[in-house]
């Protein structure tokens, strides 16, 4: 049994530059675990680096003037934000409470609903449609009072989100600017041979960027279409939708499964079972089966392509591990994993 495992470890552990791989990998992933909370601002800014850095590469293909096109393309970003501060968040604003103030509504309108069941199909009871009524009830008030928890706090929080306004973007210029001088002051700490880490690393700085930029063209597309197509409609709340919408394709698959259940309600208890509400579904269907089979292949075209099953399973351990930011880079990470998969170096066979 010991020659058996020794020979295992000679045979893909005899590499010292992918012992070092391994453990600094997982010297990275305890930090992310460990202060997820506190790094926040730093990997949003590292995201917004990776979004703004294409673009600064490009242009500085024709204007080799680096810091110049930084300050442009931050001082666009930063008139991107303050436009999004002061125009679009009050009126997501405000449409969120007008549903929250019209939530006891629904409800009331659901359990009405819910009574007539036993009436029209004999296959539900009446004791199951009131414990599914007592469940939405028990369900409500939880939501209630953590929203009455969360206005408790909203001073804290919003001192918190007012410090992210300021250093999320500082991050991001000195990110771009200094990209260079913090990638050598970093890589200075690292052993001298060390190439299986940096072909790893190169693959996956290519694909985090693709995936970033391509993730933040979808979102954008996906939330506009949906607006028009929901204020086309008439549908309450279009831009609150919308904004769901386009945000749930950072999560593959069960982001776009999730967000269907507030389109479906609301539109329900607006129009019924009538033809508005069957052009509201199919409009959304159709703009899903845009994104998954055109929009998606299109912006994505350059990053790994990786089984569903592996995505899904990527999305589930990265997101218990990490929260929001395992959830967003899953599909990187998994392509890390697999990139690291493939360079690993074997070693000759070895008889056992």
């Amino acid at each position: 049994m010991l020659n058996l495992i020794n020979n295992w470890f000679k045979r893909y552990f005899s590499d010292p530059q992918i012992v070092f791989l391994v453990l600094f990998l997982l010297a990275i992933l305890a930090i992310i675990i460990y202060f997820n909370n506190i790094l926040a601002p730093v990997f949003a800014a590292v995201v917004l680096a990776y979004l703004m850095e294409g673009v600064v590469t490009k242009v500085c293909r024709f204007f080799p003037k680096r810091l110049i096109v930084v300050i442009c393309v931050f001082v666009t970003f930063l008139t991107v934000l303050l436009l999004s501060i002061f125009i679009f968040t009050p009126l997501l604003w405000e449409q969120a409470s007008e549903l929250i103030k019209e939530t006891p509504y629904y409800i009331e309108q659901g359990r009405q609903l819910l009574l007539t069941l036993p009436s029209k199909y004999s296959f539900v009871s009446e004791g199951q449609v009131l414990e599914l009524i007592t469940f939405i009830q028990s369900e409500a008030a939880v939501l209630g009072k953590n929203a009455v928890t969360f206005s408790l706090n909203s001073l804290q929080n919003i001192i918190t989100v007012i410090i992210y306004l300021i250093l999320v973007p500082l991050m991001v210029f000195f990110f771009l600017k200094d990209k260079y001088s913090i990638m050598s002051w970093f890589t200075a700490f690292l052993p001298a041979e060390r190439q299986l880490s940096r072909g790893v690393w190169n693959e996956m700085d290519l694909q985090i960027g693709n995936y970033v930029r391509g993730k933040f063209w979808e979102i954008l597309i996906v939330g506009v279409s949906s607006y028009i197509a929901f204020a086309f409609l008439g549908l309450k709340y279009s831009l609150l939708l919308a904004s769901l919408v386009g945000l749930s394709v950072v999560v593959p698959y069960i982001g776009a499964t999730v967000v269907t259940i507030p389109v479906a309600v609301i539109g329900f208890f607006q129009w019924g079972w009538t033809s508005e509400f069957a052009w509201l579904m199919a409009v959304y269907a159709i703009i899903q089966g845009i994104d998954g089979n055109v929009i998606v292949p299109l912006l994505f075209s350059e990053v790994v392509n990786i089984h569903p099953v592996a995505i899904i399973v990527a999305v589930l351990f990265f997101g218990g591990l990490w929260g929001f930011w395992g959830v967003f880079f899953a599909i990187p990470l998994a392509t890390l994993v697999n990139s690291v998969l493939r360079a690993w170096p074997v070693a000759k066979d070895i008889e056992i």
